[in-house]
């Protein structure tokens, strides 16, 4: 009898200790950037905790090793990046979340891999990446009157249901409110209101995620250089995603970066940092800045990656000059960039794009035979478009849609004939369209 008390009130005070740490968690673990040797995860506390990370490869915990102790803290917005970097290439691993010492009890799976060193050995892995914005999550007595503008969440677990091995978010990842623009604690408080939704914490936890912003998540609407605050808003973008670096080395400010999944380039630009004002009549008009427009062009000339992936918040190739697109306010440097992947003889050039609250594929067949693609993905959750009738002129037939959506990209095949296929999903899960091609 006294036996069975104690194995009792052993259990109770585990149970308490665990709940403890789960009331602790404010969102996440999600993992960010992954390679062969290190994967990045990131967790926000709701108060000032130690937080850390066991992982082993899998089936073999007795392997168990640790990241670093990292102190949340409230400049911080109690979040922390924790570093795997005991790591052995193409090697599944899996991990448990520690607060205080304490494990903390998750309803899903909590795994990830190390990328694969394949190079000189086979052809690079399949793997699929999913892609969307516009990601409006409701706080009501921050929101506009009427309607809630946010809606569908469920396109979250649908997406955590495609199992992608990662996921770029293509901006307005949040939307900043009149209330957030100005201070630290506002746009500390939208990320947190909008990372921490119960419908997104299985997706965080099992995919890689990357980054870009688009004007919500960098400041009011339709916003540019001048924002006086974008230096707060660079800081918690920083904080709350975990990209393998932030701007370029020569280059002072932006969320610039890069990186490399299995054969295919991916190149994340920053679209608002170095933006010239919309409506301004003089000066050079200017979207990505001289020298990250200068660096996107060299670094697509050096690649030699199967498909090279530009990741920017607005579309590129639409022909509309309508709303925020590359062809209305910016349509020289525009002209320039496309001149240049032709000029160069640039292949395989796929853009991908947000923004605009519906979803479709552009395609431009250059004066050197080579095919460009622009995959608009758009919106997660935020308001749907209803203009269909936008004239684009290069948009590939049946694509335009209109709904909650998130796109799905699967690399395939072999590298002399490597197969992308681009298929858009909506928030249940159905496909709206599909469309294959393979590599020039």
């Amino acid at each position: 009898m006294k036996a069975r008390l104690v194995l009792c009130l052993f259990t109770l005070v585990n149970l308490t200790l665990s709940q403890a740490q789960s009331d602790l968690l404010q969102s996440g673990p999600m993992l960010g950037y992954s390679e062969m040797r290190e994967v990045m995860l990131w967790v926000q506390t709701s108060r000032p905790a130690q937080v850390q990370v066991a992982y082993w490869p899998a089936e073999e915990k007795n392997k168990r090793m640790l990241t670093d102790k990292v102190s949340t803290q409230e400049s911080e917005a109690f979040t922390a990046h924790l570093v795997a970097d005991q790591l052995e290439p193409g090697i599944q691993y899996t991990y448990e979340l520690l607060i205080n010492d304490k494990a903390v009890k998750l309803d899903y799976p909590t795994t990830f891999r190390s990328q694969e060193l394949w190079q000189w050995r086979k052809d690079a892995p399949d793997f699929s990446v999913a892609i969307g914005s516009c990601a409006y999550i409701n706080e009501e007595p921050y929101d506009r009157p009427g309607r809630p503008y946010g809606g569908e969440y469920e396109v979250f677990n649908q997406i955590y249901q495609a199992k992608p091995d990662a996921m770029i978010w293509l901006g307005d990842n949040i939307y900043l409110r009149e209330v957030d623009w100005f201070t630290r604690t506002g746009i500390h408080k939208r990320y947190t209101h909008s990372r921490s939704i119960p419908e997104l914490q299985p997706l965080l936890a099992s995919t890689n995620h990357y980054a870009i912003w688009d004007d919500h998540d960098f400041g009011p609407n339709d916003s540019d250089r001048s924002f006086i605050h974008k230096d707060k808003t660079l800081e918690a973008f920083k904080l709350f995603w975990g990209n393998p670096s932030y701007g370029l080395p020569n280059q002072e400010g932006g969320i610039t970066s890069y990186f490399q999944y299995n054969d295919v380039d991916f190149f994340l630009l920053d679209n608002r940092y170095f933006r010239s004002p919309n409506r301004r009549e003089t000066g050079e008009k200017t979207i990505l800045g001289k020298e990250q427009l200068e660096w996107l062009v060299d670094a697509l000339c050096f690649s030699n990656a199967a498909y090279k992936v530009v990741c920017i918040g607005g579309q590129v190739l639409n022909t509309a000059a309508a709303y925020e697109n590359y062809a209305n306010h910016h349509h020289e440097e525009r002209a320039y960039l496309l001149q240049q992947i032709e000029e160069n003889n640039i292949k395989n050039v796929i853009f991908l794009s947000g923004d605009r609250h519906h979803s479709e594929l552009s395609k431009l067949v250059n004066a050197k035979g080579n095919t460009v693609y622009d995959f608009t993905a758009s919106p997660l959750t935020s308001g749907v478009s209803t203009n269909s009738e936008e004239q684009n002129a290069l948009r590939v037939a049946n694509t335009w849609a209109g709904a909650h959506s998130f796109g799905l990209m699967e690399f395939s095949g072999p590298r002399d004939a490597r197969k992308l296929k681009m298929t858009l999903r909506n928030a249940q899960g159905e496909t709206l369209w599909a469309h294959e091609i393979t590599r020039e």
